[in-house]
């Protein structure tokens, strides 16, 4: 196994899981709300693809961002993060704690998001990535378009990000992160419901 295909699994299982920032919403109220982040394997589809589901905590399964992230070796990057859109998503709200509704997403509802893609690098005991770079990852917010940049850092006991929409003319911030990055505190694992075969 080469080096790459380390640490792609080594990505999935530190990813395979739920995160809270619970704490810090309680600390700071009025900066940073409480979010649950939840990303679970969907084993039918192509190796590596997790459901991730985004969500206030007073609704959890009501998630205001739903999608499938696959860690993936690409040849002329090394190690990324595919970001794909489900076709008709919120029908699939909450699925993240029901593995027979993931069991249902096939690949023909997922889109790549063209734009949106993680580079990825190894980090202290974890990683590290940033959206591509070139302002093409498109967001609808409020009925306004623009341009996601993306940053996280994973490591086992948790993770921190940082998510800012910026308009595409005058590249004014317009939403997301004022205070600094989320901070999430692993709450619970799910790498152990990746399939064998996706780790050779």
């Amino acid at each position: 196994m080469s080096d790459l295909q380390a640490s792609r699994n080594s990505l999935m299982k530190m990813l395979s899981g739920s995160f809270s920032n619970q704490q810090q919403a309680f600390d700071n109220p009025p900066l940073y709300a409480h979010i649950v982040v939840r990303f679970r394997p969907a084993p039918q589809l192509a190796p590596g693809s997790l459901l991730l589901e985004q969500a206030y905590a007073i609704a959890p399964n009501e998630p205001y961002r739903i999608c499938v992230l696959r860690p993936w070796i690409c040849p002329e990057r090394g190690l990324v993060i595919l970001n794909f859109n489900i076709r008709d998503g919120q029908r699939f709200g909450g699925a993240v704690d029901d593995p027979e509704r993931i069991a249902e997403i096939q690949e023909d509802d997922l889109l790549l998001l063209e734009g949106c893609t993680y580079l990825v690098s190894a980090a202290d005991n974890g990683f590290e990535g940033t959206v591509e770079p070139g302002c093409r990852c498109v967001v609808k917010r409020k009925d306004r378009t623009t341009y996601l940049v993306s940053s996280f850092v994973l490591h086992p006991e948790g993770m921190e990000t940082i998510d800012r929409g910026y308009d595409p003319d005058t590249h004014e911030h317009l939403w997301g992160s004022i205070a600094g990055a989320f901070r999430f505190t692993r709450t619970g694992d799910w790498s152990g419901e990746i399939p064998e075969h996706w780790l050779h």
